[in-house]
């Protein structure tokens, strides 16, 4: 959802389920002597109004500590935006954003701006986006599960971490409640809980088919760790006569799961998500449920033409055939993407869309491959952030260092935002612990794999799915995605998402450049920025043309209207 309200503040809401973005923008001259933004966050539906609060403050005031939260009526937020990661879905706040003048220790209100919003709902629409936490290495885990592991924290740990992910996609199993109902997975990971308490969605599909439901897996089959591992776990359910090994693909890659009823395909459950500890609740995921019967078919004639394990080139023949892609009308609202299709075609109609001159947001779990990078290549006052577990995946010494240093150059034009995933891996900043490593082997932080384009739009693009933004991942693995047109509300999520996430990561790389820097010795004395007790020296850097601050500000206030603007 979105809204926007006017004053000497103006200000412009926008939430997900759980996030709501709050950009702010004003005429110049009014922000001399601005010392940052005060927000009064009141919630409607439990009748409660608090202060946000930040960890920097005014060192004459307080000196920062960084893990010390402050109100924001005493120590404002010194930027342009800000977010509320503490909302609920369904929800209705008010917001009330107050400019602050005079000086610390004394400041002075003018007048607020006050929006209301209302989050999205989980469930009972067409989109039912479903993110786990993705924040194991957090000091909210750390805090709330004091000294303990995630094994040892136990069932309350696995609940947080989880989310809504894991409710959803029992939820979703679950609706196979009898006869009438079917069930048609093709999933990459089959794994089953190493110990309780997290649960069983191997046995979620057993129940389902005891219901009496039609149930059939299609699961990643070679004989590799991740097919071994897959094998035992559906022995060990005793689900083997609905289980369906793929071994005729590279990767069976795939994660979705089509719903039908009376023998008509409903919905479809697809994204990210593995069936694995890591994946539901270490590493970021999603599960997206889309509740379009014509969406649902075309997943369950892909499933039909995977079930029986045909050469790689029958479903590439297949693809070419009956799942043409770019799609001839580019007003479909639905697009699904199956691979393997021929060639690298399908990669660079990715690209291209990727290459409209509109802000962009991307996931890449496995680094920014060659061909996509010069899509970030571009110093234009375009808006574009990338969010990576790891710079580069595979490659000797030599071409990995190359790649690094070719996307570290890149990451320094002021239009370009990026993230690399990290943990605070060291106990000696005052106040902060050590965090967790994550619990995964080749992907510990990020495994989203989504593009938005232009998500704050009228006509925003999302294109999120199984695929890594690979060429492998169109033309040799077992792959889908889906994209999506012009739906705000999608695009709302995917977005708020992201930029929580994005922002978590962010601060941990810096920790850890600086311990690259100066060594884990100089941590001792390492704090967060403080707030600035000069107005200019914050000010001044949202204003000035195409740089880093101008570009965000704009573009999350909705000024954004193309190249140099």
């Amino acid at each position: 959802m979105r809204n926007t309200a006017s004053g000497l503040v103006n200000v412009r809401a926008i939430s997900g389920t759980y996030v709501i973005f709050l950009a702010f923008d004003m005429k110049k001259p009014d922000t001399k002597g601005l010392m940052g933004f005060a927000i009064q966050r009141t919630d409607l539906n439990e009748d409660e109004t608090i202060w946000l609060r930040g960890n920097k403050t005014f060192p004459s005031v307080r000196p920062s500590t960084g893990f010390e939260d402050a109100s924001s009526h005493e120590h404002p937020f010194q930027a342009f935006q800000w977010a509320d990661y503490t909302a609920k879905p369904g929800y209705s706040y008010c917001y009330r954003v107050i400019p602050m003048y005079g000086k610390a220790g004394a400041l002075k209100e003018k007048a607020a701006t006050s929006v209301h919003i209302d989050t999205e709902p989980l469930g009972g629409v067409k989109h039912e986006v479903h993110f786990n936490r993705g924040a194991i290495a957090s000091q909210a885990f750390i805090k709330r599960f004091l000294g303990q592991t995630l094994d040892e924290a136990g069932e309350p740990a696995y609940a947080w971490l989880g989310r809504d992910l894991v409710p959803a996609l029992l939820n979703f199993i679950a609706k196979a409640k009898d006869n009438s109902y079917s069930l048609h997975a093709a999933i990459y990971e089959l794994h089953l809980p190493e110990e309780k308490p997290w649960p069983d969605v191997l046995a979620a599909f057993k129940a389902a088919r005891q219901a009496g439901a039609d149930v059939k897996i299609i699961y990643h089959g070679l004989d590799d760790y991740t097919g071994n591992t897959n094998s035992q776990a559906i022995a060990d359910t005793q689900i083997k006569g609905i289980c369906f090994p793929r071994t005729n693909a590279k990767l069976m890659h795939n994660k979705f799961i089509v719903l039908s009823k009376n023998g008509k395909p409903v919905s479809v459950w697809t994204g990210s998500t593995n069936i694995s500890r890591n994946a539901l609740y270490g590493q970021l995921n999603v599960g997206h449920v889309i509740h379009d019967a014509g969406l649902a078919k075309c997943f369950l004639e892909y499933w039909d033409e995977l079930k029986d394990d045909p050469p790689i080139g029958d479903i590439k023949n297949w693809a070419e055939a009956d799942n043409t892609l770019p799609p001839d009308d580019e007003s479909e609202v639905l697009t699904p993407i199956f691979s393997p299709h021929r060639g690298s075609g399908v990669f660079k109609w990715w690209i291209e869309l990727a290459n409209d001159p509109k802000p962009l947001f991307m996931t890449f779990p496995f680094g920014i491959v060659k061909d996509f990078r010069p899509v970030f290549d571009k110093n234009d006052g375009v808006l574009r952030f990338a969010m990576l577990d790891k710079y580069v995946n595979g490659g000797n010494a030599i071409s990995r260092a190359a790649a690094i240093s070719d996307i570290e150059r890149i990451r320094r034009f002021p239009n370009i935002g990026m993230a690399l995933g990290n943990n605070i891996f060291v106990d000696c900043i005052d106040g902060w612990h050590k965090e967790g490593r994550g619990i995964g082997v080749n992907v510990n932080w990020i495994h989203t794999k989504f593009m938005l384009i232009d998500p704050l739009g009228d006509k925003p693009i999302t294109l999120t799915g199984s695929a890594n933004f690979s060429e492998s991942s169109v033309n040799a693995n077992d792959e889908n995605m889906v994209l999506i047109r012009g739906d705000t509300r999608v695009a709302d999520i995917y977005f708020g998402e992201f930029m929580r996430v994005f922002a978590h990561h962010r601060f941990r790389e810096s920790v850890k450049r600086h311990i690259n820097q100066f060594g884990s010795a100089a941590l001792n004395t390492w704090k967060p920025q403080d707030l600035f007790e000069d107005s200019k020296k914050w000010v001044s850097m949202h204003f000035k043309k195409n740089s880093e601050h101008y570009i965000k500000r704009r573009y999350f206030v909705g000024k954004f209207s193309g190249i140099g603007h």
